[in-house]
């Protein structure tokens, strides 16, 4: 008999859980209340739930009588799958750790607790004493949901004048209606994302990405990823050795998490944010193809309670890189033009809007309007490419 999985949302980029499982010869039951999204086609039934409703996920797995529930490349449903794991004695990691992992305002005084290097900050649901906090930071100031993820209403701020719209702006997307205030970081080089996995507690596998922002739009949002990092050695084992050391303390045992993190110039590795769950924005189809390392089928076999042992790290067979295509103005979408040899090292393009619908300024993750995977023939012109991509991709509007 196959086993049921239930798979938590349904967008474009969670497409690559639900084919993994199905390749695996399981029987799919995708969630969310989207009814259109894409990857709902390819499941076997499709139940129109919220995925931030733990308890009505939770009797419609009982109905169903699931083996496994993943929340794949989303943070806000994957308290609910850790929830509804635990409830019935399914694989899953402890359902505290996990929310505690998706809540900005209760994962930074959990790593001050514990000595990780952290910048300063606290959470706040009121704006004058968030004020008054404000006031004793060293500028300038990062301003952000507890619980919002594609970048979604964060700000870097310097002025007095620009606190109050900053915080409303954070506020508006805050299903908690917390605010993060937090001193900025200032990197030594890439801002590092990836995707790591655990297997008994260890991380088995850890895949680091160099992490690109567009200069010409909001230098905030990130717009894709390259793989392999850039990263000197010694400092991926310290990062990895912090990670490690945190996802322990967490009683995390299984499973993807999704990194993100940066060194500062003297060397210092600070977390900036641990999911548990796989990266979106294609990361694990970017990994997939560079070194062959399928994580969406592991992360499939975790949640069954099968055995996976066999996942090792494997070497860099080519350079790959995601990327949210997006535009830097508002407008009516016409054409994508594609420049400079761009166009003969695309190994995949979705576009996720039509000619003549309108789109807008790419102000956070939500506006982007497609995602590509781009081959490279090394690590230089990879780089140059996803920090440069205006002289390759140019989304033209009316």
């Amino acid at each position: 008999m196959k086993k049921k999985i239930m798979l938590l949302g349904g967008n474009f980029y969670q497409m690559t859980a639900t084919k993994a499982a199905k390749e695996m010869g399981c029987y799919v039951i995708s969630v969310d209340y989207l009814p259109n999204n894409p990857a709902h086609k390819y499941a076997d039934e499709y139940h129109n739930v919220s995925t931030t409703d733990k308890e009505a996920v939770l009797q419609l797995a009982l109905k169903l009588k699931i083996d496994g529930i993943v929340s794949y490349a989303s943070d806000v449903s994957a308290p609910t799958a850790a929830y509804v794991a635990e409830k019935m004695g399914l694989p899953t990691n402890p359902y505290d750790s996990v929310y505690l992992m998706t809540r900005k305002d209760l994962f930074r005084p959990f790593l001050e607790k514990h000595q990780f290097h952290v910048p300063k900050g606290k959470g706040f649901t009121n704006k004058i004493e968030a004020k008054a906090f404000f006031d004793t930071l060293k500028k300038p100031v990062m301003i952000k949901p507890v619980d919002a993820s594609g970048s979604k209403g964060v700000s870097k701020i310097e002025k007095e004048e620009e606190f109050s719209a900053a915080y409303e702006l954070a506020l508006s997307y805050s299903s908690a209606k917390t605010v993060v205030i937090e001193e900025f970081l200032q990197k030594e080089g890439y801002q590092i994302a990836g995707d790591g996995f655990l297997v008994d507690g260890e991380l088995q596998f850890v895949g680091l990405m160099n992490e690109h922002f567009d200069r010409l739009c909001n230098p905030l949002v990130p717009i894709g990823e390259s793989y392999p990092s850039i990263l000197s050695e010694p400092l991926k084992k310290k990062a990895k050795c912090e990670i490690q050391r945190l996802l322990q303390l967490l009683g995390m045992k299984m499973g993807a998490v999704n990194l993100d993190f940066i060194v500062d110039k003297t060397g210092e590795v600070f977390i900036l944010e641990i999911g548990p769950r796989n990266g979106g924005n294609l990361i694990t189809d970017a990994i997939r193809l560079a070194s062959g390392v399928d994580l969406a089928n592991y992360t499939i076999r975790a949640a069954l309670g099968m055995d996976c042992h066999s996942l090792v790290e494997q070497p860099i067979h080519t350079y790959v890189s995601s990327y949210i295509v997006h535009t830097i103005q508002d407008g009516i979408y016409d054409y994508i033009e594609l420049k400079n040899g761009i166009e003969a090292d695309l190994i995949k393009s979705h576009l996720f809007v039509k000619e003549g619908e309108k789109i807008s300024r790419f102000e956070h993750g939500g506006y982007g309007i497609g995602a590509m995977l781009i081959q490279h023939k090394n690590i230089e012109e990879m780089c140059y490419r996803m920090d440069h991509m205006e002289e390759f991709i140019r989304v033209v509007v009316k």
